[in-house]
């Protein structure tokens, strides 16, 4: 299974909780009512439609037909955890908890990126923690998907962080080895490496990033998907150089320098 480290079994998942940060949130990807919809709550609508199939099979096949919702299983559950801006710690402290209490079929947990963009942090410390994290996880949940880090080659000032978030990347693929958990792999995931994936700040995702990331996932799961996650954008005229270096030079006077210089667990 592309970018997996390992399987989500072959029944259809009943039960999803997903822990993180802004990036699980969903920032970046306006919802109703002021809310966020993102990749999870996008990924959690295809789980549901799948296991909502599995249950009409089972209805269908069943000696005495109907849907089969009385014997086949509850509806389908989902809680977004996710908190913008915390840090692993705080994710593991906080969120971790209520995901084990809740005890879903699948919990997705994509943490420690705001730990490795702060100035100073090692990303070998915090893969140990990730780690400790996700065993506590696969001993009490059905499957852990976990996400590496994106690929700043072409983010100004962030392409300088690029060999901190692959060693981090390289230590979450180590990790699901170890604990047989797929992978969310979206360092390979090319189409979020265009401009358009990302919202104003460049820090979080578009709607479209979003989606893109949700059927990456959704990919990963074993999931039939309505449509390529790295399908092609559409051309685009190029632009002069000299307007490029204006806008990166205003973004990061925007939205770069007062993120590096947040308190705590701001983002």
């Amino acid at each position: 299974m592309d970018g997996s480290g390992g399987g989500a079994g072959t029944g259809p998942i009943g039960s999803y909780a997903a822990v993180g940060d802004s990036f699980t949130e969903g920032v970046g990807d306006p919802g109703p009512g002021g809310s966020f919809a993102g990749w999870a709550d996008r990924l959690a609508v295809l789980l549901a439609d799948r296991h909502e199939d599995a249950l009409e099979r089972a209805g269908a096949a069943s000696p005495g037909g109907g849907t089969g919702t009385g014997t086949a299983g509850p509806d389908f559950r989902y809680a977004n955890l996710a908190v913008r801006g915390r840090l692993l710690d705080r994710i593991v402290a906080e969120q971790v908890p209520r995901a084990v209490e809740l005890r879903p079929d699948l919990v997705s947990f994509c943490a420690g990126g705001n730990d490795i963009l702060r100035p100073g942090s090692d990303p070998d410390a915090i893969a140990e923690r990730f780690e400790a994290a996700v065993a506590e996880l696969a001993g009490a949940v059905g499957t852990v998907l976990v996400c590496t880090g994106f690929d700043t080659r072409g983010v100004p000032v962030l392409r300088h962080l690029r060999g901190k978030i692959a060693t981090y990347t390289a230590h979450v693929r180590a990790i699901a080895d170890r604990h047989g958990c797929p992978v969310l792999d979206l360092w390979s995931l090319r189409s979020v490496q265009d401009r358009r994936a990302w919202s104003d700040d460049r820090l979080h995702l578009s709607p479209e990033g979003h989606t893109r990331v949700a059927l990456r996932a959704a990919q990963v799961l074993g999931l039939d998907t309505p449509a390529d996650p790295d399908a092609p954008w559409p051309p685009q005229d190029r632009r002069p150089q000299s307007a490029v270096r204006r806008e990166n030079i205003q973004w990061a006077r925007e939205y770069l320098v007062p993120w590096i210089g947040r308190p705590g667990s701001a983002s």
